[in-house]
């Protein structure tokens, strides 16, 4: 069963309000006996703590073998700007053979505050089934509210045809008497999504300044250029294969590259339907494609510009579900005209609930480089190794972290106390001088 619920459309209310029903009161000191449900959500707006106050008819618990529901939510953005959330319910103990499914789509234009009601009334609409055997059953009203704006039909004309566009600009300034920095940023991106096409257009640029005076007579000053044109095309061709086209054009002070461009075909199949990708995804996408730079400072090969053909293939997966979740790629780029010259990036994310309470986070991302025909032959000064200001000769990176996470003691989860929830206490550097 799968339904979808507009940001304005019905809602499920339970009436009185829960924090003056005896029942949302039984419910919390565990008189009642209620179902008991585990969210399991990493998804923007999962606000627990509002969750809890607003849906006090259910208990909800801290481990997903304590809970005779998970609810499991996920979400992926929309082309309009909004998300796209899917709601499982995943029954267990005497719901084990009960599975429901629902969506709720948010507003691009709606507040935080909007789309988290949206998200409450599309939870508490699929409980109702669970707990309809249950003692607080007779306390509920189902209430069909109005719908503040008149809904969207299907057939009305769209002036903008589906485009979206947005615009972003931030800037900062820094200072004391013997240094200084100051840095802007930019961006824009103009999507069209469809079924069957997709159209994603983004630019963004970056200019930091930095200004260091070591003594009377010495001055330090660094300046990095960070700019960038992409451009995505893709068609459905089926459930599970699409076909496409990417170009772009970048500067970088950073890899001495004053404008390289790129542009060329694409494929890519997922092993899994598109349509679940909320919940698993393996794909494969291979590209082609025909790269120029033209270079800031002659490179260590002699060169200022050059023309070079290159193919990738990226192996991506993402699956989540009641155990956890993983992300991770693998990325192989190849020039054509030199196979010796190459790159190899992985990453990987990986979240697993190995037993009750206890579980293991760990992400890594490794980077074997064997491309960096661009460095500068005129090589580097200490101030720009130091600052970070050029990409330095190498053979790899990586970046590895790892921890685990174990809780017990009480499987509830229903009382909500803020008390001192709110800010922090912020000191001085120089308190005490």
């Amino acid at each position: 069963m799968r339904s979808t619920v507009p940001l304005f459309g019905a809602c499920l209310a339970a009436l009185p309000v829960p924090t003056l029903t005896a029942d949302a009161q039984d419910v919390r000191a565990g008189a009642v006996a209620a179902v008991t449900v585990f969210l399991d959500c990493n998804a923007a707006e999962c606000d627990f703590d509002h969750f809890r106050r607003e849906i006090a008819w259910v208990s909800w618990v801290r481990d997903r073998q304590d809970a005779d529901l998970h609810l499991l939510i996920t979400a992926q953005p929309t082309g309009g700007g909004g998300q796209h959330y899917t709601l499982d319910y995943l029954g267990q103990r005497a719901f084990a053979d009960v599975r429901k499914s629902l969506s709720y789509v948010s507003d691009p234009d709606a507040t935080d505050a909007e789309v988290r009601e949206g998200l409450t009334r599309t939870i508490a609409l699929g409980l109702v089934q669970f707990v309809e055997t249950t003692p607080v059953a007779p306390r509920l009203e189902v209430v069909l509210r109005e719908p503040d704006v008149p809904l969207r039909g299907r057939g009305e004309r769209d002036p903008w045809n589906l485009w979206v566009f947005t615009l972003g600009v931030n800037g900062s300034v820094e200072g004391e008497s013997q240094q200084s920095n100051y840095s802007f940023e930019g961006s824009a991106g103009a999507s069209r999504v469809a079924e069957n096409h997709k159209i994603e257009i983004s630019l963004r640029g970056e200019y930091d300044y930095e200004r260091f005076e070591l003594n009377d007579t010495t001055r330090i000053t660094s300046r990095s250029e960070d700019y960038a044109a992409d451009l995505l095309t893709v068609w459905s061709l089926s459930d599970h294969w699409s076909v496409g086209g990417l170009a772009g054009a970048s500067r970088s002070t950073f890899v001495n590259t004053d404008l390289a461009l790129a542009a060329g075909p694409a494929i890519e199949y997922d092993l899994f339907p598109y349509r679940e990708s909320t919940r698993r995804a393996l794909t494969f996408r291979y590209a082609v494609q025909v790269a120029s730079f033209n270079y800031e400072l002659q490179t260590v090969e002699g060169k200022t510009a050059e023309i070079r053909p290159r193919h990738s293939l990226v192996v991506a997966a993402a699956v989540q579900q009641p155990w956890g979740q993983i992300d991770g790629s693998v990325e192989g780029i190849q020039y054509l005209d030199d196979l010796a010259a190459h790159r190899v990036n992985t990453f990987i994310s990986f979240e697993y609930r190995l037993f009750r309470g206890f579980n293991l986070d760990l992400f890594a991302q490794y980077s074997l480089i064997k491309d960096q025909f661009f460095l500068a032959a005129a090589g580097l000064s200490e101030e720009e190794i130091l600052l970070r200001r050029r990409q330095r000769g190498t053979g790899f990176q990586f970046d590895v972290g790892i921890g685990f996470s174990y809780r017990f003691g009480s499987p509830f989860a229903n009382v909500v106390n803020p008390r001192f929830a709110v800010g922090r206490v912020v000191g001085s550097e120089d308190e005490g001088h």
